[in-house]
């Protein structure tokens, strides 16, 4: 018989919390679409880059949330030019590679069904190629701010307290957290704006839930889907190309800023999740009646609070494509506002159609080395329905890395706009079109 192997034993106690900070030159807050993309693209600057994320991995919601569909990648019309770039081309490429990511066309643009995760592993192994420094798990407590900088900020872990310095930092958290903490004026609105839990159904009929119009599908909602205790009235079912799975998102649930409050949405949206598995079987026998759940997502989350930044893009912008001075991104996804528990207002665009976000919509005004990044930035709520999405997400990461780096130990308010728009400058005037 083997001898077991003998293991050494040593014994401790707990050190001093005071530990030396960690130094890097910038500093992302969020690893989500805008987050990953900022922490890349700063790397590939040179920057020493650290990424920080509550979750016990990267990705954000674009993974967790089993969002299942790039929107924003592309223009409108039936041949649609591709608006972002940077890591969204390396992305995409690498997902088609795998042969699971999948485009179809949709409110007259076209999105990209992909696989979670495979995307995933690839957010990972980027970040790892990237040397980008990872702190998952890490909870944000606490922001030192002196003469209108953030200096550092204090995280909290599993493995102990940490503090992170850095001339630069992007808030790529969705709700703000860093600007809250560095008591910037956020803003937030004073009625919900809905969130989904969005789900992988496996044994689904793929060729029949295609074939069911969606409209057949709201029609059964608004007539039978309180008797299933459901409250919205719209979404979708997209069934995955050759296989017998299918993304689902047709729940609503409020997505409060508090502890118990956002803990509760994840086991009530799931609960919600299962009266909506009940209601399609029996509405839809044929597609459905073999389903079961194959994967749960933690609650998506659209709109919850954002900065005060130098510029507020407004739904007038929006819908005349009015193109600010300081733009660094596009995007023709429509205004899609989750305004209500049992509606949508979904408001299209024409094939011509583009709008912006300015960089000064990401410059929080109180802050002069914080750069927001994704769903947190200025604007009014229809106007950021439209522009919260991964597409437009990417690109701001891309432009928050390059404006921390042309200023340096200087403020992001006083930038050489044109200097930033040349660097991005594929996000604003890139055509190629994509082969599916």
């Amino acid at each position: 018989m083997a001898l077991i192997p003998e293991i050494a034993v040593r014994t401790v106690r707990r050190e001093s919390p005071a530990r030396a900070p960690l130094a890097v030159d910038i500093c992302v807050v969020g690893s989500g679409a805008a987050g990953t993309s900022a922490a890349l693209e700063a790397a590939a600057l040179g920057k020493r880059v650290a990424i920080v994320d509550a979750a016990p991995s990267p990705g954000g919601q674009a993974v967790s949330s089993l969002i299942g569909t790039f929107c924003g990648l592309y223009g409108n019309g039936p041949d649609p030019i591709r608006v972002t770039y940077g890591v969204a081309g390396a992305m995409l490429a690498a997902l088609k590679a795998k042969g699971v990511a999948h485009a179809r066309p949709a409110r007259n643009t076209r999105i990209v069904l992909y696989d979670e995760q495979a995307l995933a592993r690839w957010v990972e192994d980027s970040l790892l190629d990237a040397d980008v420094l990872p702190l998952f798990g890490a909870v944000l407590r606490g922001a030192e701010v002196a003469n209108g900088r953030v200096a550092a900020l204090d995280l909290a872990s599993r493995w102990g307290d940490l503090r992170i310095e850095a001339e630069g930092f992007v808030d790529a958290t969705g709700d703000g957290a860093l600007c809250w903490l560095a008591g910037a004026e956020l803003q937030q609105p004073e009625t919900p704006i809905w969130g989904s839990v969005m789900f992988t159904l496996e044994g689904v009929d793929g060729a029949k839930a295609g074939a069911i119009p969606r409209p057949v599908i709201h029609d059964a909602l608004r007539a039978r889907g309180r008797d299933h205790g459901l409250c919205r009235e719209d979404g979708f079912v997209f069934p995955v190309p050759g296989r017998d799975i299918a993304l689902v998102n047709m729940t609503h649930i409020e997505t409060p800023l508090d502890p118990v409050g956002g803990s509760r949405a994840v086991l009530s949206g799931r609960a919600q999740v299962d009266r909506l598995v009940g209601f399609l079987k029996a509405e839809f026998p044929d597609a459905f009646a073999g389903a079961s759940v194959r994967s749960y997502g933690l609650p998506g989350i659209r709109q919850t609070r954002w900065i005060r930044g130098r510029h507020r893009i407004t739904v007038d912008e929006v819908l005349s494509g009015t193109r600010p001075a300081d733009a660094i991104a596009r995007c023709s996804w429509p205004i899609e506002l989750h305004y209500a528990a049992d509606a949508v207002h979904w408001q299209e665009f024409g094939d011509d159609h583009m709008h912006y976000v300015p960089f000064g919509a990401m410059t929080p005004a109180a802050l002069g080395n914080v750069v927001a990044a994704g769903r947190c930035i200025d604007g009014d709520p229809a106007a950021l329905s439209s522009v919260r999405v991964m597409g437009p997400c990417i690109a701001m990461g891309a432009a928050a890395a390059h404006a921390l780096d042309l200023a340096g130990a200087g403020s992001v308010h006083q930038l050489d706009i044109a200097a930033l728009q040349d660097r991005v400058r594929d996000n604003l005037q890139g055509v190629e079109r994509d082969t599916w």
